[in-house]
């Protein structure tokens, strides 16, 4: 079961759950549990809709919506790491009340009720990077262009250098925290960017194409970033001799996997094709990545980079798009608990300026939103032998973080390596950069530099909730998140 550890937590999860189930009325954990996904359910479906009606993204939605439930607001779904207990769960309460849990099990069940609820969300966190992996089509990253890579490493390389460094020397945080924050500035979400683009009627400018191919180069670096920044936090020092091992075993493995999935392709094909009873084709494709999951667990490093992994090979398959089909709704299952969780375990009350030991934690957050922002926009810089390309508007494309900025916060989170305030920090930097990306973007793409191309046939960037891109020739403009 070491494929569970995918958010490193320092005890096995499972084990734990079922100690604290054997310890506590199990009919009282299940109801527990039931409820906790009815609150995560309502949260996601309402935060995401309202995101959506604003032109946002959804699992920002999602997450907000975690805040509002969770220990920052309303106190429905709370968490012991996140430094609460059963007599701050409204859940524990209102069992207390219309169905007889007794104030003595109460620990019990809570305790029981949180490790399930965040092994679902480990769950949901490697069904959506095997999501990822399946969306990511390996042959357009490698014909965008050198433009492309240049701005995707710039984008990397500047604000996590940036990041880390700051964090160290202006605020003192130590080594492993401030490379986890760090690494949470590299992500760039292609979805919210896509949709303005779609709208502005540039997807397919040369601003619009460099764009898109850097942040899903981006995607790919800021996986492999996590990998690394993840098991580092397992240790809490930095081994200059265990980076560079990670580094290299990471790409490896991601490199070797690929390689590999052109011999294993035409394999789970005919395996698919022979088996016909329901499940045929995704239940094989599970047992890829979970065992993809568990070998790069157990060579250090990430179960989400080994499903990441099995979802780019599969990519390559025939079967991609069916694929895709049945992983949706399992994943509209399991993911948006993980993006909940991420947002009910966040205590933005640590940023409160009216208390003097909060202050220090809010200007970390101010700190992290401009380097977020600034490290993003020079990205631009890096375009050469395109005198009259719009420089501004490729940096402004890569600011938002979006659901990849939030998988660092909950990865750091859960393994204990942030603490309260720049775990808060983080999440306010993904809020913020997500926020102001589209008017941004409209201001940098004047209107009158798009009229000519009214006419032509754009592709559209068909996005799905977790902020992905597919890239398709249509005339049509909508985009669906």
């Amino acid at each position: 079961m070491q494929f569970f550890s995918a958010i490193n937590f320092t005890v096995p999860l499972l084990a734990s759950a079922t100690e604290s189930a054997e310890s506590a009325d199990s009919s009282m954990v299940v109801a527990a549990v039931l409820l906790s996904l009815v609150v995560i359910y309502f949260a996601s479906k309402l935060g995401g809709e309202l995101s959506n009606k604003i032109g946002l993204p959804p699992v920002l939605g999602e997450l907000v919506g975690g805040v509002i439930v969770g220990t920052s607001v309303l106190h429905l779904l709370v968490f012991p790491e996140a430094g609460a207990d059963s007599s701050s769960s409204l859940i524990m309460t209102f069992l207390q009340i219309t169905a007889g849990l007794t104030p003595e099990a109460t620990p019990q069940v809570f305790a029981a009720q949180s490790e399930v609820v965040s092994v679902l969300a480990e769950l949901g966190v490697i069904i959506l990077l095997f999501e990822i992996g399946l969306e990511s089509n390996l042959k357009e990253l490698m014909e965008v262009g050198i433009q492309a890579v240049l701005v995707a490493i710039v984008g990397v390389v500047v604000p996590f250098a940036a990041g880390t460094v700051g964090l160290m020397t202006l605020f003192g945080v130590s080594a492993v925290p401030a490379i986890f924050a760090g690494a949470a500035l590299t992500a760039t979400s292609i979805g919210i960017t896509s949709k303005v683009l779609s709208e502005l009627k540039c997807l397919n400018s040369k601003e619009g194409q460099i764009i898109l191919g850097a942040a899903v180069i981006d995607d790919v670096l800021g996986i492999i970033v996590l990998a690394v920044v993840a098991s580092l936090a397992k240790d809490g020092a930095v081994d200059v001799s265990n980076v560079v091992y990670l580094i290299i075993s990471a790409s490896a493995f991601l490199i070797g996997a690929i390689i590999l999935g052109n011999v294993f392709n035409k394999t789970f094909v005919a395996i698919a094709d022979l088996l016909k009873t329901r499940g045929g084709l995704v239940i094989p494709a599970f047992i890829f990545a979970f065992i993809m999951a568990y070998l790069a667990d157990i060579i250090n490093l990430e179960a989400i980079l080994g499903a990441f992994a099995a979802g780019l090979v599969l990519e390559e398959t025939d079967k991609r798009k069916e694929l895709q089909k049945q992983v949706l709704p399992i994943a509209d299952m399991l993911v948006p608990v993980f993006f909940v969780a991420v947002g009910a375990k966040t205590d933005l009350g640590v940023l409160n300026p009216s208390i003097p030991s909060n202050r220090e934690g809010l200007i970390m957050a101010i700190f992290l939103i401009t380097v977020a922002i600034i490290g993003k926009v020079i990205t631009g810089l890096a375009v050469f032998g395109q005198p009259n390309i719009n420089r501004l508007a490729i940096g402004v494309g890569m600011i938002p973080r979006g659901e990849v900025g939030l998988v660092f916060a909950g990865v750091g989170a859960a393994s204990g390596a942030l603490s309260k305030p720049l775990g808060a920090a983080i999440i306010m930097m993904v809020i913020i950069t997500t926020f102001i990306a589209p008017p941004l973007l409209r201001f940098v793409f004047p209107q009158s530099e798009t009229t000519d191309s009214a006419d032509s046939a754009f592709a559209v960037a068909t996005a799905n909730e977790n902020g992905n891109l597919e890239v398709t020739s249509n005339a049509q403009e909508n985009v669906n998140k």
